[in-house]
């Protein structure tokens, strides 16, 4: 049977783009141009770009063009598998809402016209610039932690805040207490520094605050990492009076505590930071991937007085400096507001999400946040987790197991759905898919 000639189009473009004969970022002829090149009608040309498109290929701007996607940035996270380009990707969130790409286009262009363009090219300061550190301070205030910018220091995403904070306050070997369930990104550092990791007990409520007592009597326990507010991945919020508990038990034992704010701007009307009620023992780390952009690599420490010299001296001979065009794209949104308008945005984006994944989800139990972009769905004890990842992508759905984020020996029963990044349209039908293969597998 003969092939279509739309087909043989889009399975040779798709090669050409998978070899990298087409880079990532090239633009494609426009609709028009392959359809006289082709000698096909325009409306085939636009089948084969939306075939393509589908795929996971490529992506269309409007009034741009068509462009090809940078494959290397779909699905090769340290915490998810190998994603198919074309698969529904329910195991990495990169949240975004419309918009943000004129924003950066606008940013660029009221950088490129600023009196200052060139000191952006030269060294800047370890810890940061001045009134780029007095923005983060501002911005941190308005979170409940009230800070001035000598404690500030901007680094290259929250994860680099992570592991100069804890190069600079631990040693090889040392002993850091964390939930049992816990980000995978500090599970990877805390691995590569040959630092031991001991699980507590954690609830839909929060850690086992009874557990971290107990371990720092048998144990010298040297930190603790811990998500107060929006925890990945379960979501919860350690109400007021817990906070005022493990700041008391940190305070008794003498932990340095990294206090993980990557996901707090989800949660509105949250209880103080742990590092404004403990301000001489505590680590802020925050950044603007998850309220922002992915891409967009700033974050923020917020240490206490006698550790800034010691983290500042980490980011010098890790990354020597955050990039400056980029430190100057972010703090001016945060200054003008466009952050704060963001954060409101993917709050309101998030719990449309979380709602859409309940429904579609049934009677299936799970946990998470009303507004976060992450629900954890623990699994019957007869199924089997690697057996129903591997039935959704022969669907073209890629979810996590628990695997990741278990820094126990015994793997939790569960699968974590990442509902940020599926289009609205696509996030039911991935849902409902992963609702049918958990029944399916239950049965076998």
């Amino acid at each position: 049977m003969r092939t279509p000639k739309y087909k043989g189009l889009v399975d040779g473009l798709a090669e050409e783009i998978r070899s990298g004969r087409r880079p990532a970022g090239s633009r494609l002829p426009t609709h028009r141009e392959l359809a006289a090149a082709e000698g096909i009608a325009l409306v085939t040309a636009s089948r084969v770009y939306a075939e393509l498109a589908a795929m996971g290929l490529v992506s269309s701007e409007q009034g741009r063009g068509t462009f090809v996607r940078d494959l290397a940035t779909a699905g090769d996270g340290f915490d998810q598998r190998s994603v198919a380009v074309d698969a529904i990707d329910l195991s990495f969130n990169s949240p975004s809402v419309p918009g943000q790409a004129d924003l950066l286009r606008q940013a660029l262009r009221e950088l490129a016209a600023a009196g200052d363009l060139d000191a952006l090219l030269r060294y800047q300061p370890h810890r940061g610039r001045a009134q780029d550190r007095e923005a983060v301070a501002q911005h941190v205030r308005r979170r409940g932690l009230t800070v001035g910018r000598e404690r500030v220091l901007i680094v290259n995403g929250a994860q680099h805040g992570l592991a100069v904070s804890a190069m600079a306050m631990f040693q090889a070997g040392d002993v850091i207490a964390v939930d049992a369930i816990t980000y995978p990104g500090f599970i990877v550092l805390a691995r590569t520094l040959g630092l031991e990791l001991a699980p507590l007990p954690a609830s839909t409520n929060g850690i086992d605050l009874d557990a971290l007592d107990q371990l720092c009597r048998r144990r010298r326990v040297r930190g603790l990492y811990v998500m107060p507010t929006v925890h990945n991945p379960l979501g919860w919020v350690l109400d007021g009076p817990a906070r005022e508990r493990l700041v008391a038990i940190a305070r008794r034992n003498e932990l340095t505590v990294i206090e993980d704010a990557s996901y707090a701007y989800l949660a509105e009307d949250a209880p103080p930071p742990l590092a404004m009620l403990a301000p001489e023992l505590a680590i802020y780390v925050s950044g603007l991937s998850k309220s922002v952009a992915t891409g967009l690599r700033i974050g923020y420490v917020v240490a206490p007085d006698p550790l800034v010299a010691a983290i500042e001296r980490v980011i010098m001979a890790t990354t020597w400096q955050t990039p400056g065009v980029t430190a100057a794209i972010a703090c001016r949104w945060l200054e003008d507001g466009t952050v704060d308008r963001l954060e409101v945005q993917k709050r309101a984006d998030a719990r449309a999400r979380q709602a859409i994944t309940l429904a579609a989800l049934g009677e299936l139990p799970s946990i998470g946040h009303p507004s976060s972009y992450v629900r954890w769905l623990p699994l019957p004890p007869d199924t089997r987790p690697d057996r129903i990842v591997a039935a959704l992508a022969r669907r073209r759905v890629a979810v996590s197991t628990a695997a990741p984020f278990a820094t126990t020996p015994a793997v939790p029963q569960a699968l974590r759905l990442a509902i940020g990044s599926v289009p609205l349209d696509d996030l039911e039908q991935a849902v409902r898919a992963v609702r049918e293969e958990v029944e399916a597998d239950a049965v076998r």
